[in-house]
């Protein structure tokens, strides 16, 4: 072929790949994360938009567990704290395990400790971000750095207050917020048909439950405005001109990357600026490393039992863990444990213990038959993904809406921790063994989530960099927050209706009553 032909073909796929590539130059984006599990799938999320060549400067704290000081995908402006709770989890673990049998006041002492320790965390973070807007070189700093948004997981809302101070558009990546799911503070939300987090309900809610759901969203609504909302509000007050509350900065987001799917979740109205993304940290397993590639095939036709209680928990309390150590050293299968810590003492030959696992990777070998987990939104994600049924172990957060979405599909089955004895635990186990529908109805929960025209990594890089391209997106945001409450549901007009119609209603009234008197009247008259 001629050398002007070759040429020419080369220009012309040139042509075609820049005509069809979205033009985007490298941004500069500031980060604040949520540690732990939010922030395995924020990094994945990170290492895309590195890649893309845009520059990242995350915000961390001194004591974080994962978020590490030196990176090669971003810079880090780290934040002093003094406290952390690596120590709670395993405590909470040792009470959660005491309730069964306990007294009302127990379980609500249990509760309010809990919800104290949320509250608390919320508070120290707000302290810790005065850290940031009283250093006057660290303010100028950030605002020399001309950074082109905050991208923020708002579980912990103080990088929305940032954003806010800093005058940027803000993208999240989301699921929860600090007063529970994102949709109820941004989307209509009839408690009708949608569940309250904590609820245990479905869709599908008699009058008794449609009662409990409004119970729990009361509570919810409680906690924000008594024990969450103020810490945030006096952050506000302090260092946003005019004061502000929490929720109204997490309205006025640009853009929601939404960490769901509705495969998974329940159908439920949305907004335009509510983009799904669920299961964007999900990819093809890659091969295993040699040693454990070894162990997995060594299980033969039985397959493999993995099981991982996600990054907050690290052991089950001793009781719990031996249990299940001698559930699982009965099976036929091998299993392939994360569990730091001592060891059980019914561990049996068949059972590999870890401090990590390539949890993605094993989820996608065929020879993976059930996951054993605490059912948190990454590992429930990745198991659909995969086609892999679950026997989920309740703990805390959202783990229970998790796993009871899954058992909805007839995709998991659900133990609680109290629950857990040596009997329940292998009679679970082999029911989501042995039973097909509890596969079958996985397999087809992957098939739907894998049909989608563009994959979710793809759809959250693209409404990042066009959050960027276009400095924002307030046209996709609704103005409904702006709103009293009295004037969202349309009260004043209902009143100003019914103030109408009874004002015609007596009108008509007295006017009758002025004619049937002049008849009256008029009688009397004549028979005089």
């Amino acid at each position: 072929m001629p050398l002007h032909c070759v040429c020419g073909i080369f220009v012309f796929l040139s042509v075609c790949l820049i005509s069809f590539t979205t033009p985007c130059d490298g941004g500069n984006i500031l980060v604040f994360p949520v540690d732990g599990s939010h922030w395995v799938n924020m990094k994945i999320l990170l290492e895309e938009l590195h890649a893309r060549g845009h520059n990242i400067t995350v915000i961390r704290a001194s004591t974080s567990w994962y978020i590490a000081e030196r990176s090669p995908l971003y810079t880090s402006i780290t934040v002093e704290m003094t406290e952390g709770y690596e120590d709670f989890f395993g405590s909470y673990l040792e009470d959660i395990e005491m309730l069964e049998g306990a007294s009302a006041l127990t379980f609500f002492k249990l509760t309010k400790d809990f919800l104290s320790m949320v509250a608390q965390g919320h508070l120290l973070w707000c302290e810790a971000f005065t850290q940031i807007f009283d250093d006057e070189n660290m303010v100028k700093s950030l605002m020399d750095s001309q950074y082109d948004l905050v991208l923020t997981d708002p579980a912990v809302s103080t990088g929305v207050v940032l954003a806010k101070y800093l005058k940027l558009p803000l993208v999240l990546n989301v699921r929860w917020i600090t007063s529970g799911e994102g949709h109820f503070a941004i989307a209509p939300s009839p408690l009708s048909y949608i569940p309250v987090p904590g609820s245990g309900l479905t869709d599908k809610m008699n009058f008794m439950q449609r009662i409990k759901n409004m119970f729990f969203y009361s509570i919810i609504l409680l906690q924000q405005k008594f024990m969450l909302g103020p810490s945030y509000d006096a952050l506000c007050d302090k260092y946003i001109e005019g004061g502000c509350e929490i929720i109204s900065l997490l309205q006025e987001a640009d853009i929601w990357l939404f960490r769901s799917d509705f495969v998974f979740d329940f159908p439920r109205p949305t907004m335009p600026n509510v983009v799904y993304i669920g299961g964007f940290q999900c990819k093809p397993a890659r091969p295993l490393p040699a040693d454990l590639e070894e162990f997995v095939q060594s299980a033969g036709e039985h397959g493999v039992i993995i099981m991982s209680l996600g990054t907050l928990v690290n052991a089950l309390p001793k009781d719990v863990a031996d249990e299940i150590a001698s559930v699982f050293a009965k099976m036929p299968q091998k299993v392939i444990w994360r569990h730091k810590g001592e060891h059980p003492s019914t561990l049996g030959n068949n059972t590999l213990i870890v401090d990590w696992m390539p949890q993605n990777d094993l989820l996608g070998n065929p020879q993976t038959k059930v996951f054993v987990a605490q059912g948190g939104t990454n590992g429930v994600l990745e198991a659909i993904y995969h086609g892999v049924p679950v026997l989920g172990i309740l703990l805390f957060f959202d783990q229970y809406d998790n796993l009871l979405r899954l058992q909805e599909r007839g995709a998991g089955k659900i133990i609680e921790l109290v629950d857990v004895n040596g009997h329940s635990f292998e009679q679970g186990l082999k029911e989501v063994l042995h039973q097909d529908s509890y596969r079958l109805n996985m397999q087809r929960l992957s098939r739907l989530h894998r049909d989608q025209p563009i994959p979710p990594m793809d759809r959250a890089i693209f409404w990042v960099e066009y959050v960027m391209r276009h400095k924002g997106a307030p046209h996709l945001r609704t103005e409904a927050y702006k709103m009293p409450w009295y004037s969202y549901y349309c009260l004043d007009v209902v009143v100003l209706l019914l103030t109408v119609a009874t004002g015609l209603l007596l009108s008509a009234l007295a006017f009758f009553r002025f004619l049937c008197c002049s008849r009256r009247r008029k009688t009397k008259a004549k028979q005089h």
